[in-house]
């Protein structure tokens, strides 16, 4: 469930950004009172995602019905209508581009969370997020992720207790920090630790932490370590990791695998607004 408050607010700093002082091209040759209609068209296939996003542009700009023909986690093909808007022409053509980056970028990533997905719906691994997102569109491209078929890790660095190699760095290792962190945080916190070696992993199991990722490893390496933990935690593979080696890492028994780019590096899936019509 997104907040709407958040979203709202994402759309009107959007709409700012794109038009600080109105869309002076459109207020110079659009009568105020004009109507039209618009087609919102896919021009490739894959996941659509953020329609209802796409919608609340146009209901915060005002008099622009927006008619949707899917839903998100709709797979959608080129030349399919997905939309159709009606009403002021100077409002369509003012959200026009901030709707459509929104809708993009959602389709993209939902698009490309639904491959790795695929690749690994044959087995008990859950396909994970990770905070590697754009700056003020975390709660979007999250949702995004869950549209295509996968699985949020934390939202934020206050949504759970992970212990990274920096922060076991700076309280002088795996020990002390799972310490430290079980004295001064509350006890409902599962604790998390990055190991990048067999020995790491040893400490983490010594310390009975709930969730040992297993960082960088090579295959070979990962799958002595899943034996070695033996089920004693849960375990995420996280680091380098691909639509062509996925199906690997899945295969050698770990619950979770972390992609930074599902949100980092996909690609927007093509769409745009065509077919205007001038009413009155």
């Amino acid at each position: 469930m997104m907040n709407y408050l958040v979203i709202d607010k994402i759309i009107r700093e959007s709409l700012i950004e794109d038009a600080p002082n109105g869309d002076i091209t459109t207020n110079a040759i659009v009568d105020e009172n004009s109507i039209s209609t618009v087609d919102l068209l896919c021009k490739e296939e894959g996941i659509i995602a953020g329609l209802e996003i796409y919608k609340r542009v146009f209901d915060i700009l005002g008099d622009v019905q927006v008619k949707l023909c899917k839903k998100d986690g709709d797979k959608v093909y080129k030349a399919e209508k997905i939309a159709f808007l009606k009403g002021s022409t100077r409002n369509i053509l003012l959200g026009e581009r901030t709707a459509l980056n929104l809708l993009q970028r959602m389709s993209g990533i939902a698009t490309l969370t639904n491959k790795f997905v695929k690749e690994i719906e044959h087995t008990k691994t859950k396909l994970l997020d990770t905070r590697k997102t754009t700056p003020n569109l975390r709660i979007l491209e999250k949702y995004s992720v869950k549209v295509g078929g996968g699985y949020n890790h934390r939202f934020n660095l206050s949504d759970g207790v992970m212990l990274k190699d920096n922060h076991i760095e700076a309280a002088g290792g795996i020990k002390n920090a799972v310490e430290l962190a079980r004295k001064n945080s509350s006890f409902v916190r599962k604790i998390e630790v990055e190991t990048e070696s067999i020995g790491m992993v040893k400490q983490a199991l010594e310390a009975k932490v709930d969730i040992i990722m297993l960082d960088n490893m090579n295959l070979d390496l990962a799958k002595e370590v899943v034996e070695i933990i033996n089920k004693r935690a849960l375990i995420e593979f996280s680091g380098n990791v691909e639509l062509n080696n996925i199906r690997q890492i899945a295969e050698i028994g770990v619950d979770y695998i972390s992609v930074g780019a599902l949100t980092h590096s996909a690609k927007i899936l093509d769409l745009s607004m065509k077919n205007l019509k001038i009413l009155n």
